[in-house]
């Protein structure tokens, strides 16, 4: 999807809307008309980082919508960030938010914002009810008006300011196959933000984007810890597996690595650059997802508050660490393995994730987890133990294949 990056900040600046059905309309025409509203006050325009314009203000003369005031002049459209062709400011192909002094959020959506075209039916707010709707519709743009408390609105202050914020996004529709489901719609999220800062207005929107997938180690800071899998493997008669699986590790280019389902996955958490041996690292949750980021959707728990997570059938198996020449301070580790599984109707990849902390141990609390016991003990354990250093560590691809390929 190519985003038209010049849909940003957009502010009203006269009776706008009020003649938004201007001109001719050849194959739509709009559902109703935009309630008039007062003028705001010119607010400070926000300076955007230059970016390449894609041809925004090409919009052919029967879809072009009015702009701020009818006499408006080429510098005022452009300092409320829209269009002007020597006769007329209109909105270009992007989505422009104004904020009214009468509290009223006004979007304005082009289906040419973003490539595909966004479908302009599938777009929603955080509440969906009658005054969500779109008040004007027509095969380019689509304009909603409603005020800054409905919609499911967050309102936040800050010292001076007052901001009411919403998210607008597009739907998409999905094909499900036998093997997998696709789409090829665009989906589009803005956070769109009204700022009332004494009798200013500001008018904010922000882009929402993915967060990048997070590294096999954790960010340099105060903690560093990392995630490996074990690959160590019996070869002689009576050896444990679960102690051998630990002796050797999966490096970055063994990635992705292959698991039949139900095969044992040995997940290893250590905390590095430490040699404090009365500190104990603890594990929160660790669960796993189909792709890299963390709190995507589906997820599968595999411990909470450190232990096996007892709605699945095959418990996750917690493995004690002991003291070794490779191991100096044992309590700087936490072991424990699950047997592989897929997700359904997804890829057939796995993330592991885990929270991990820092715990002080003390007489009341010895830092281990305190399973199958009541929850409010587990949590008051882990509340008397930890520090303020936690983080969130990942692994890399673990990808599930059949059987007949992992014997070729």
């Amino acid at each position: 999807m190519i985003l038209d990056l010049t849909m940003a900040m957009k502010l009203i600046y006269g009776c706008l809307l009020a003649v938004a059905l201007f001109g001719y309309l050849a194959d739509a025409q709009y559902l109703a008309q935009p309630q008039k509203h007062q003028e705001p006050k010119q607010p400070s325009k926000t300076k955007l980082p230059s970016t390449e314009i894609f041809h925004s203000c090409e919009v052919d003369d029967q879809y072009k919508i009015q702009c701020g005031a009818s006499d408006i002049s080429a510098a005022g459209c452009e300092a409320i960030n829209c269009c002007f062709d020597g006769r007329k400011c209109y909105y270009g192909k992007y989505v422009t938010l104004q904020c009214t002094k009468d509290a009223q959020f006004i979007v304005v959506v082009a289906r040419d914002a973003t490539l595909p075209n966004i479908d302009l039916d599938s777009i929603s707010f955080y509440s969906n009810d009658q005054r969500c709707g779109p008040v004007g519709t027509t095969s380019a743009f689509a304009i909603y008006q409603f005020p800054v408390t409905a919609c499911g609105t967050i309102v936040k202050e800050e010292p001076g300011v007052i901001i009411y914020e919403n998210m607008m996004a597009s739907s998409f529709e999905v094909t499900i196959g036998d093997r997998g489901a696709i789409t090829r719609d665009s989906h589009y999220s803005l956070l769109i933000q009204c700022r009332y800062i004494g009798n200013s207005v500001e008018a904010v929107v922000i882009e929402v984007g993915p967060v990048p997938p997070p590294h096999s180690v954790a960010a340099p800071g105060p903690l560093r810890v990392e995630l490996r899998l074990g690959n160590g493997q019996c070869t002689v008669k009576g050896c444990v597996e679960e102690e051998v699986a630990y002796s050797s590790y999966y490096v970055d280019a063994d990635y992705p690595i292959t698991k039949v389902l139900r095969d044992p996955v040995y997940v290893e958490v250590r905390m590095l650059e430490r040699t404090d041996p009365n500190i104990v690292l603890t594990l929160g949750r660790c669960w796993a997802t189909c792709d890299p980021y963390p709190h995507s959707l589906p997820q599968w728990d595999l411990l909470i508050d450190g232990c096996p997570y007892r709605d699945d059938r095959y418990l996750t198996t917690l493995v004690p660490v002991a003291a070794s020449s490779e191991v100096l301070y044992p309590t700087h580790y936490r072991r424990f393995f699950f047997k592989m599984f897929t997700f359904v109707t997804t890829t057939n990849a796995v993330y592991i994730h885990c929270d991990v902390a820092v715990c002080q141990p003390s007489l009341q609390n010895n830092c281990e987890p305190r399973c199958f016991r009541k929850r409010r003990d587990i949590a008051a354990s882990v509340q008397r133990g930890s520090r303020d250093e936690t983080t969130l560590v990942s692994s890399l691809e673990v990808i599930v294949t059949d059987q007949s390929q992992s014997a070729q």
